[in-house]
């Protein structure tokens, strides 16, 4: 019995395992809208299908000027809340848990779509691109469209854009949603002191540096449903020095269960033109083991975080449900940050592009019997997922 393919209950929510499909940009919408169409079905549909835990949206603008690129998906309208509702539905059918990232690009909107045949960097204005926005003026990468500081006013508009979208998610039938604070995006911007020399409330202090962070999540949280789970997506480190550091990290995670989050998903980088950083399978996993170990005194309160003790949803102890990411692709590595107690969940992402039965697969490598019950019964014919 492999301990990938034990369920959690995180909040009211319970993953079948601990497999997440991270959220990762598909720069693919049918026209240029922000609305879901065909692909993010079939894409987040055909993983749920395959077994996954939970299966999380890409990363979804909370703000037009908030898209990475022209071709991103939103949650500001109606329109796309009305689009996603169906593919939440599926995923849920499927057995997942269906979640949804939200964020706002920042200095590193107004991109191409990372996708072969487009040019890289910024989107001229004669061609549709936008003016950016960002803590300071200051862009998080050199390849940037021209960014502009916010005003105080502006920021507290981000905040209701985020409470705003998080309530389309809960329209949608979206069971978790994860606040994009990670890769350089507008709310890392702002936890940088790198892109972020603001004297004002919103920089400087550590406090300062990280209010915007902690308002948007103590907003959400109170428009969210209790039993739905609330996450937040960090960058452990950015690898770089004089800026954001795993210590940094762990001091907002921990004043954050206060504000009621749940789960937070280990990234990092996205500040600077060079990665800087370690690299190898589960390089990243150092970062939420540092999380894991620095939160576990801290008991949330009943019906939030990780249920460690108990079966109800409100029974028993609960901690924080951390995760971690990054070039983590065979069933073996998996296995083992679960073995060594590292984190809670792992998330594949990569590797799921090209296999997304990947939670199917890793249970029947693993000899674990339950991997009958992650494969489809449309696909039980399958050579690897018959009795």
């Amino acid at each position: 019995m492999s301990l990938l393919f034990e369920p959690a209950t995180v909040a009211g929510q319970t993953l079948r395992n601990r497999l997440i499909l991270p959220p990762m940009c598909q720069y693919t919408v049918t026209t240029k809208d922000g609305v879901p169409g065909p692909w993010q079905m079939v894409h987040l549909g055909a993983r749920a299908a395959g077994g996954f835990g939970m299966v999380v949206a890409e990363a979804t603008a909370v703000t037009p000027a908030g898209r990475i690129s022209d071709q991103d998906t939103g949650l500001w309208n109606d329109a796309q809340c009305e689009a996603w509702a169906p593919i939440a539905d599926f995923i849920r059918s499927q057995g997942a848990v269906p979640g949804i990232q939200l964020g706002h690009a920042g200095s590193k909107a107004s991109t191409w779509p990372a996708h072969p045949g487009f040019d890289s960097g910024p989107i001229p204005p004669e061609e549709g691109g936008w003016e950016t926005v960002s803590p300071s003026g200051i862009p998080a990468v050199s390849a940037s469209a021209p960014t502009r500081e916010l005003t105080d006013a502006e920021i507290e508009e981000v905040i209701a854009a985020f409470v705003a979208a998080a309530r389309r998610a809960d329209a949608a039938g979206f069971d978790a949603v994860v606040v994009h604070g990670a890769h350089g995006y507008l709310l890392h911007q702002f936890l940088s002191p790198v892109t972020n020399r603001r004297t004002d409330q919103w920089g400087g202090s550590f406090e300062n540096r990280t209010r915007l962070v902690r308002r948007v999540v103590a907003g959400i949280r109170e428009a969210w449903p209790a039993d739905k789970v609330l996450g937040l997506r960090l960058s452990g480190s950015d690898w770089v020095q004089s800026s954001w550091a795993v210590e940094d990290t762990v001091r907002l995670v921990r004043t954050l269960v206060d504000d009621g989050l749940d789960w937070v998903d280990l990234s990092s980088g996205g500040i600077g033109d060079t990665y800087l950083g370690p690299k190898g399978p589960g390089y990243q996993v150092p970062l939420a083991e540092a999380v894991k170990r620095s939160t576990e005194d801290l008991v949330l309160a009943p019906g939030r975080g990780l249920a460690v003790d108990g079966d109800g949803p409100d029974g028993g102890a609960r901690r924080l449900f951390v995760s971690t990411v990054g070039s983590i692709t065979s069933f073996e590595t998996a296995e083992a940050v679960l073995v060594n107690d590292r984190a809670d969940a792992v998330g594949i992402g990569r590797a799921a592009l090209v296999r997304p039965n990947w939670p199917a697969e890793a249970a029947r490598s693993l000899d674990d019997d339950r991997f009958r019950e992650l494969v489809a019964a449309p696909y039980h014919r399958g050579t690897w997922g018959r009795p």
